[in-house]
């Protein structure tokens, strides 16, 4: 039966949009989508509000600590999307922002979410909530409901499957079609083992978005 005629489970993933990792994640997910009956549920957390306030800033450089600074503006514009128009938002900007900061290297252009804005059909004026607190609370709870299961010892991405939230899969690169469900299958098969906690690896490349 077609994929589209099945029912599909939704699959939450908590993002924040600086992070290079959880980006390539993404990618693997909407890849994911079109092999297997789920449809990513796009969900908000903070690597500022992470590192800066629940870590107390331990062991930061002052780089690192600069862009935890700087993470915080991609991450309330997007809170103030979804205040305006719905989580549904979500996933498409989060597309136009992470394609200009990610794939662009854009990292530092102040521009980057204001045209992510229009291409999204979103109000400019929403780009102003990037140096607001106004919308933290609604991405301190959305982080909440992620890191109060999985714990604060992980980033980003985080992944609810089968029940159970998961930090990962971190991919330097995202599988594509019937390689990236076969890696679904078995995070799914993982997520059902009772009492699983962990499987890593060192990192020795930094993620391709190719």
């Amino acid at each position: 039966m077609p994929n589209e005629e099945r029912e599909r489970t939704d699959v939450p993933l908590w993002f924040d949009p600086l992070c290079p990792w959880a980006w390539v994640t993404s990618r693997w997910l909407l890849e994911v989508e079109k092999v297997r009956p789920v449809r990513a549920d796009w969900r908000i957390m903070s690597l500022a509000y992470l590192n800066l306030e629940q870590r107390n800033g331990k062991g930061l450089s002052d780089d690192y600590r600069a862009l935890m600074e700087q993470a915080w503006g991609p991450v309330r514009v997007c809170a103030a999307a979804t205040a305006h128009a719905g989580r549904d938002v979500l996933g498409p900007l989060y597309t136009a922002i992470g394609t200009r900061l990610h794939h662009h290297r854009r990292r530092d252009d102040p521009t980057v979410v204001t045209q992510a804005l229009t291409e999204t059909h979103l109000p400019a004026s929403l780009a102003s909530a990037a140096t607001s607190t106004e919308f933290d609370q609604r991405i301190k709870d959305s982080h909440h409901e992620a890191f109060d299961e999985v714990g604060l010892d992980v980033g980003t991405p985080v992944l609810r499957v089968a029940g159970t939230a998961l930090f990962g899969p971190v991919l330097r690169r995202a599988p594509r079609g019937e390689a990236a469900g076969r890696l679904w299958d078995g995070l799914v098969m993982i997520a059902a083992t009772d009492g699983f906690y962990e499987l890593k690896r060192s990192r020795d490349g930094k993620p391709s978005f190719s």
